[in-house]
């Protein structure tokens, strides 16, 4: 046997003793037990803010979960964990010690915060000067009860003896909340095309799905809406006048056709209503109700329009990518086939008209057959006719 094939049977013994370890190892990697370590996430509420520290342990949303229909609207707007825990300041007596407590909701992204914001809030809670303001909003009452958007996460604090230092203490705990970027700490613009004059702050509600617009007070009904399109509704009352309701799609085909919908309730209702005005621009839908006359109600959905900067930083439902991808794939299938179109007709005519002249001069002839209709001869005169046999003419 020569050095070769004892060299080939060598090899071949080792790849399958190797191959055989590696099966062993991979039976046995299935039926041995795998540890994961997962790094835990940093607490919701800090250990200490100002002058405060905490007392006992913070709960989580097992411990001091709120009321059920609560609950289903935050979980609606996309609630992610939540914190509670009471903080006292040491330096004050025991027996007279001043408390904060606080409850902190961290959603997904700053859409869902905003709306669970403007569920929070009550009528009596009314916002704070500008420069007073925590984070992106801040509403409070005179008996001490604060409410705070930050990113996205809304802290309820009630404070046992409101204070001159208390909104900069509260401003400290707001800084150690997460901090979101990107998409998600985007705030929702729908509700800035809401006309300040006249607005009444504490009745501007924003809403992403059915079970909160029902909570929030909604004129429409939530199920005609079209959450499941990811539809956006933002509402406000007006001073000595009604309710406006804007209502944003993904697309005007959307819009238009949630908004026959809601036209047919809004007739449907009748007087009890009050003053219905309805617009779409675009994908946008406005509507008046409640006590508007007909001129204010006109002027109202009239002087709203769509602003450049509007965007769109929710996501899409799973139809309208379905829909979207269709319409990329036929696009792309017409350009790919018109493009083999094209480059055959090119080969072709290559082929023909190239192969038609090889033969031609194999023959001994011109490559070009037919020079009258090679040209186009503008003058008016007859073209000669060049014949293609010899000049002796015609051979016996």
């Amino acid at each position: 046997m020569g050095f070769s094939v004892r060299f080939r049977i060598g090899l071949r013994a080792l790849l399958g003793v190797a191959l055989l370890g590696a099966s062993t190892v991979s039976l046995h990697g299935q039926s041995a037990p795998t540890t994961t370590l997962v790094e835990p996430r940093a607490p919701l509420l800090p250990g200490k803010f100002g002058p405060w520290v905490p007392v006992g342990i913070a709960q989580g949303f097992d411990e001091f979960q709120p009321d059920a229909a609560i609950v289903a609207v935050l979980k609606e707007n996309g609630l992610d964990r939540t914190s509670q825990q009471t903080y006292y300041e040491p330096s004050v007596d025991p027996e007279t010690k001043d408390t904060i407590k606080v409850q902190a909701f961290q959603f997904v992204d700053a859409t869902g915060a905003y709306s669970a914001f403007t569920y929070l809030r009550g009528p009596a809670m009314k916002d704070l000067p500008a420069d007073k303001r925590i984070g992106k909003g801040t509403a409070s009452t005179s008996s001490g009860d604060f409410l705070i958007l930050s990113g996205t996460t809304v802290v309820k604090a009630t404070v046992s003896h409101v204070r001159p230092t208390t909104v900069d203490e509260l401003r400290e705990l707001a800084a150690t909340l997460p901090k979101v970027g990107g998409p998600k700490g985007m705030s929702p613009l729908l509700p800035t095309y809401l006309p300040e004059k006249g607005l009444q702050a504490d009745s501007v509600k924003y809403a992403l799905g059915p079970i909160g617009l029902q909570a929030m007070g909604g004129v429409v009904p939530g199920e005609i809406v079209g959450f499941d399109k990811a539809a956006e509704v933002v509402m406000g009352k007006y001073a000595g006048r009604g309710m406006l309701t804007l209502l944003l799609y993904p697309t005007p085909q959307i819009a238009g056709e949630h908004g026959r919908a809601i036209e047919a309730e809004m007739n449907r209702q009748g007087s009890a209503a009050g003053t219905v005005k309805m617009r779409r621009e675009g994908p946008l839908v406005l509507l008046t109700t409640g006590a508007w006359s007909a001129a204010e109600a006109k002027a109202m959905v009239e002087g709203i329009h769509l602003r450049n900067e509007l965007t769109w930083n929710k996501q899409m439902p799973l139809e309208f990518h379905a829909e979207v991808q269709k319409t990329y794939s036929l696009l792309t299938s017409i350009a790919v086939f018109c493009g083999v179109g094209a480059l055959a007709a090119v080969i072709l005519g290559l082929f023909l008209g190239g192969g038609r002249a090889a033969i031609r001069v194999l023959q001994g002839k011109p490559a070009a057959s037919e020079p009258e209709f090679l040209r186009i001869d503008l003058s008016g005169q007859p073209a000669r006719i060049h014949s293609e046999e010899p000049a002796g003419g015609p051979q016996g």
